[in-house]
């Protein structure tokens, strides 16, 4: 974890403390034995996990430090990223995850509670859903999401989530400029401007990495998201 500790620092200016370090292993460790029965990652190497899920996960402080964040929603959260690791570096967020699929929602309650970690609420649903629901819609300072869905998609679940002020960050490989061009239209249907593209590098990782941030600029119509299964069947155009 000294590693970890020292890259978040010289990266991104993020001091972790002992007590953070030490939640951190606790989350590894758990997740390479809930890993060892189910499916959770496919990343189970302990240098792995630090870097293209901890350390990754921190990188949304690129866009998002320099902006409200009491509030967030990780939407497909998977094993909990980038959700869980931005609430161990700031405790202050109030964090919801979403994950429709059982295990990995387990898993997350699972971690939650090893780690004593207070203002985390986990939802087992569809984002389509949770976007029409009124405790979650337009709610959010911040909506994130890694590898869910191409940003057309992604638009439809995120920016339901988002007041109007706040900012939608999807987490993207090579394909992010790209996609984020193609999801413009998408974007402003919903309420939303796209507002910055920024590359992100991690130690040893050849692959390139991007967050795309989009504005909320205006309320999304009542009509969207649509009902589940239709934004990935029909993307908005």
């Amino acid at each position: 974890m000294k590693e970890l500790a020292q890259q978040a620092q010289a990266l991104l200016g993020l001091h972790l403390t002992s007590a953070q370090l030490l939640a951190l292993g606790k989350y590894e460790n758990e997740l390479i034995a809930w890993n060892e029965r189910f499916n959770l990652t496919a990343i189970d190497n302990p240098q792995k996990i630090r870097t293209k899920h901890f350390l990754d996960s921190f990188t949304c402080l690129i866009a998002m430090r320099d902006s409200s964040i009491e509030r967030v929603i990780d939407v497909g959260s998977g094993a909990g990223f980038p959700g869980i690791p931005l609430k161990i570096a700031f405790p202050v967020i109030h964090l919801t995850l979403v994950e429709s699929v059982g295990k990995k929602a387990d898993f997350c309650r699972h971690i939650v509670k090893i780690l004593g970690i207070d203002g985390v609420d986990v939802v087992q649903e569809r984002a389509e859903i949770v976007g029409t629901l009124p405790p979650y819609r337009q709610q959010y300072d911040w909506a994130v999401a890694r590898a869910v869905a191409r940003m057309p998609v992604l638009m439809e679940y995120l920016l339901p989530l988002v007041r109007v002020g706040g900012r939608t960050l999807a987490m993207k490989g090579e394909s992010g400029p790209a996609e984020a061009q193609a999801a413009e239209h998408a974007m402003h249907i919903l309420g939303g401007r796209l507002r910055q593209i920024t590359p992100v590098s991690l130690p040893g990782v050849e692959d390139e990495r991007y967050l795309v941030v989009a504005d909320k600029i205006a309320a999304t119509p009542d009509q969207y998201p649509r009902r589940v299964g239709v934004p990935a069947k029909h993307p908005l155009a």
